[in-house]
């Protein structure tokens, strides 16, 4: 009798726990802290997207970054594999002077490049950072991925890595054009020759921002970096960002370009997000980790950078780096894609130049990324 009524105990606590389980989950916000994570079940549409020099740069040939990696990865290549061959065409077009060859090089007048890379299905990851003498830094933190049981190699050892692994090794990165606009800073910099460490920062970046306003350095190119990201039909996601980092940056400098979940995050059961701006406010925030998470908890791409960038508002505090209205003085710049496919390009402040690149199906483009605080010039 005791095991008898135990029995029945038993069974109709279970169906009280199933009663209150769809109560909760019919929309309760307890239900909503215990919620698996998101799954889309949907039909994957295979999409690349990267920042906007993925659509514009061709280095002479007939595809961009964006169509070739979309092109490869449709064809069957792997969706790493196809990436890294799309941002080699920025990496070797001296036009491009935001990354690889011909990329805005540091106070010294030296070519340093960062670069990391994730594959969601085989959960690796590779980077390097102040790599010098190799264009293609990105085939080199892939490298790092498949070769080694680190994530990250920097500097002389990155180098070296990477003329082990058969890497030309070049004695110097500077385009003609790199080079004229590094001297053309140098000269407005250093006509004074003992500024104390404080002055000597300010009139650098100061001067640096000049010659964006004068056109002679792209705003976006004055940060540097391309992000790109894709997922094929199979639903595979993987990401890559490339830099030459922040135009005459401290010699030494490593952005978040190369950073697990700063530059770059990819989740294979959630999609994948990366980064273009000023790094730092985003290294502080690991802000690519926070929107992959938040693409796993089933918010639209948007909706999960907008999150990422109220987060660095929120930590940004120091007076120098806010304007007159209190907001970031700086931009920064968030390209999301999701495992379904769908994908957002968002940032501080927007603008009409403002775009991030895009591939599928229906051929590429460049779309407009949405600012958290409108537009800016």
């Amino acid at each position: 009798m005791t095991n008898a009524i135990n029995r029945r105990q038993l069974l109709a606590g279970g169906l009280a726990a199933g009663t209150m389980g769809a109560g909760v989950l019919a929309g309760s916000s307890a239900s909503r802290a215990v919620q698996a994570p998101a799954v889309h079940s949907a039909k994957t549409k295979p999409a690349v997207i990267a920042s906007g020099n993925g659509n514009i740069y061709k280095n002479g040939g007939t595809e961009t970054c964006v169509e070739r990696a979309f092109r490869l990865m449709t064809e069957g290549t792997d969706v790493l594999e196809a990436l890294i061959a799309g941002v080699n065409i920025v990496e070797e077009d001296p036009e491009d002077t935001s990354v690889g060859f011909g990329g805005l090089p540091d106070a010294d007048g030296r070519v340093t490049l960062d670069s990391c890379c994730m594959h969601g299905p085989k959960k690796r990851a590779g980077g390097v950072g102040a790599l010098k003498g190799v264009r293609t830094p990105s085939k080199v933190a892939h490298m790092v991925a498949e070769q080694t049981d680190h994530h990250l190699l920097v500097g002389e050892g990155a180098q070296t890595f990477a003329r082990n692994m058969g890497f030309s090794i070049e004695d110097d990165l500077n385009s003609t054009r790199s080079r004229q606009l590094w001297l053309e800073w140098k000269r407005r910099t250093d006509s004074r020759h003992y500024l104390n460490p404080a002055e000597r920062a300010a009139v650098g970046h100061t001067v640096g921002l000049q010659m964006v306003a004068e056109g002679k350095i792209d705003p976006d190119h004055y940060y540097g970096t391309i992000n790109c990201n894709g997922v094929n039909a199979a639903g595979d996601v993987c990401g890559v960002t490339t830099t030459s980092g922040l135009a005459w940056k401290i010699p030494g400098r490593v952005g978040d370009s190369p950073i697990l979940g700063a530059g770059l995050y990819v989740d294979n059961t959630a999609g994948a997000a990366g980064s273009t701006g000023r790094g730092e406010a985003n290294l502080y925030n690991l802000a690519s980790f926070l929107i992959v998470e938040k693409l796993r908890e089933g918010l639209h791409p948007k909706d999960a950078g907008i999150a990422a960038l109220r987060r660095i508002v929120e930590n940004t505090v120091e007076r120098r780096l806010l304007d007159e209205a209190g907001r970031p003085a700086f931009n920064v710049n968030f390209y999301v894609l999701s495992k379904s496919g769908e994908h957002a390009g968002v940032a501080l402040y927007g603008g009409p130049t403002r775009r991030y690149a895009v591939a599928t199906e229906a051929g590429s483009d460049l779309l407009p990324i949405e600012g958290l605080f409108g537009d800016r010039t």
